[in-house]
Parts: C-alpha cells; sequence; structure tokens
C-alpha cells in the first residue's frame, strides 16, 4: 500500500496513518507476526465482521496472525487505497482488496478449499488508536461478493453482484439498479 501524506494532518493523524501503514507492511510484505503486534497495545482486538474470525487479547491475536492470517495470505493479494478518513483517535480505510484464492483463508473463508479463482472486493478498516497503538480493527467486506466470485452462490438468482461490487467503487459510472432492474424483469420469486 502507498504511503499516504497530507499537509492537511495534524502530526498526531499523521503518527496514526504511520504506524498504519507500517502494520499493513508487517503484515502484507515482511509477514512478520511479532512486527505487526508491536503496532499494536497490550491488549488488541482483531474483528473480521463478516465470519467473525479474529481475537481478543495479545494471546489470542497473535494465534491469529500467526495460524490463519498472516501464512494464509494468497501471495498476489493486492490492496488499493481508495479513500481514508482520520480522526483524533481512528482511522478508516476503503480499499479494494484483490487475491486468487490458491491457498486456505481460514480468515476469511472458513471450510472453503483453495478454488484457484481471482476475487475482488470492496473492504472497510476501521482502525482505533490509543496510547500511540492500534487498539482493535474491524474489517468489513461483502461475504456474498466473494462467495459469487469463487462460484459459490449464483448472482443469476440472488441479489448479490459479485465483482460489479469492486468495479462500481472504482467506477462511480457504471450503471446502478441492476440487480433492482434485473427483479422487476423477473417473473421468480424467492421466497424466505
Amino acid at each position: 500500500m502507498k504511503k499516504q501524506e497530507s499537509a492537511n494532518l495534524t502530526a498526531s493523524q499523521q503518527a496514526m496513518a504511520d504506524l498504519w501503514e507500517k502494520h499493513m507492511r508487517s503484515e502484507f510484505e515482511m509477514k512478520s507476526v511479532d512486527d505487526t503486534l508491536n503496532t499494536m497495545v497490550d491488549d488488541p482486538y482483531v474483528n473480521h465482521i463478516p465470519v467473525l474470525t479474529g481475537g481478543v487479547d495479545r494471546d489470542e491475536v497473535r494465534e491469529f496472525y500467526s495460524k490463519r492470517f498472516i501464512p494464509q495470505i494468497p501471495p498476489d493479494t493486492e490492496t488499493t487505497l481508495i479513500s481514508r478518513t482520520i480522526g483524533n483517535d481512528r482511522l478508516v480505510d476503503e480499499l479494494i482488496f484483490k487475491f486468487t484464492h490458491t491457498i486456505e483463508m481460514e480468515w476469511m473463508l472458513p471450510g472453503i478449499p483453495p478454488t484457484g479463482k481471482r476475487v475482488e472486493v470492496p473492504l472497510v478498516v476501521v482502525i482505533q488508536f490509543q496510547n500511540g497503538k492500534i487498539a482493535h480493527e474491524h474489517i468489513y467486506w461483502d461475504q456474498a461478493s466473494v462467495l459469487v466470485q469463487l462460484g459459490l452462490i449464483d448472482d443469476k438468482t440472488l441479489p448479490v453482484a459479485g465483482i460489479d461490487s469492486s468495479r462500481k467503487v472504482l467506477d462511480p459510472t457504471l450503471s446502478s439498479n441492476k440487480l433492482i432492474e434485473r427483479a422487476s424483469r423477473s417473473s421468480d420469486t424467492i421466497t424466505p
């Protein structure tokens, strides 16, 4: 991820951005559990909201990073920063997360063997800081979009978007309301 700097940031906000960039490099480039944890408070937590993976407290977060996250990041993973918002003690990144599902990814796809398929999904990370360190991460993505791209759910009959969700984030001029229009044309209805 490219380092973001702005003359509009306070020194404290720039320090948060720099620490978050270091945290991301430690995970995705250096693949170092210790360096990643060194950016965090003594009792951090990580919550991947769609699948409830992560950990609470240093021991659980260490185990999560060392067994389920860092070694299970696909080698071709890419992140593209779309937007960043920084407050007094919180940073929010909107990203496009891209990878090929060539390895087991318990942290994102528990129980799903590698499919070899390419995935691009919008992802939002909310990072809370405390005393100059990362206290917690809340990470959000549309799991249905991921599952469509892996061929595990049908985007022809369900109101899900697949890769189009990340393409629309990158290009807001792409057409909207396709799922609504498809549903209004279809005589098929889904009954719960």
